[in-house]
């Protein structure tokens, strides 16, 4: 299996733990990387120096390949959509978990931070755009999926996560518009007067051969 973008291995152990191994995590970030070792190590697991691009396997070598928040992130998406399709089996599945612009849930911070949807919009691409990508190195759409997915307990705590800027969304947007949305969604917060659960809709798509 192949975990692509694996970051500082949030999943890559749990693939192993799930399916067996071996499993390789492919991330071009030396640090993210040296934390995954350091901190997630494996037996079955290896993590490589690599990314979608030019993933630093063989051909036909791998069964699974799995891309969680990241396809976004790839600057060439065609030349990572041929790397995939070179190194992934004849009955092999790519699962790209991922937001896609044409299928943007309505999440209660973008209601309440401006300029969030818009960005969005230009930072994900479609899922028409991807499954036309993957369909020309020979992979076609097999689903296209809604996982409902809880993301925090209460409203309280959704904006104490968001407050990490774990998400880049942050990175295209000027303080002072972020300063304007924690006000707005701090005076939701305010008027929640029963904590109820935060879920949005996670789209899962999976891909494989078109010839099988």
């Amino acid at each position: 299996m192949l975990d692509l973008g694996s970051g500082t291995g949030r999943f890559t152990p749990a693939l192993a733990e799930a399916f067996g191994g071996p499993v390789h995590g492919v991330e071009p970030s030396q640090k993210m990387r040296a934390i995954a070792e350091s901190s997630t190590a494996h037996a079955a697991v290896a993590y490589l120096d690599g990314r979608a691009e030019s993933i630093p396997l063989p051909a036909m070598s791998i069964d699974l390949v799995l891309m969680h928040l990241s396809f976004h992130h790839v600057r060439d998406r065609g030349a990572a959509a041929a790397e995939i399709a070179r190194v992934l089996r004849a009955d092999g599945r790519v699962l790209l978990r991922s937001t896609f612009s044409d299928r943007l849930p309505d999440l209660e911070w973008m209601r309440n931070v401006p300029r969030v949807r818009e960005i969005e919009m230009q930072m994900f691409p479609s899922s028409r755009d991807v499954t036309r990508l993957f369909a020309a190195v020979g992979l076609q759409a097999i689903a296209l999926v809604a996982i409902e997915e809880q993301l925090s307990s209460s409203l309280a705590e959704y904006a104490a996560r968001l407050r990490m800027r774990a998400i880049s969304t942050f990175e295209h947007m000027p303080e002072e518009k972020i300063a304007e949305g924690f006000a707005r969604l701090d005076a939701a917060v305010a008027e929640e007067k029963q904590p109820r659960a935060v879920i949005r809709p996670s789209d899962l798509l999976v891909l494989g051969r078109q010839d099988r």
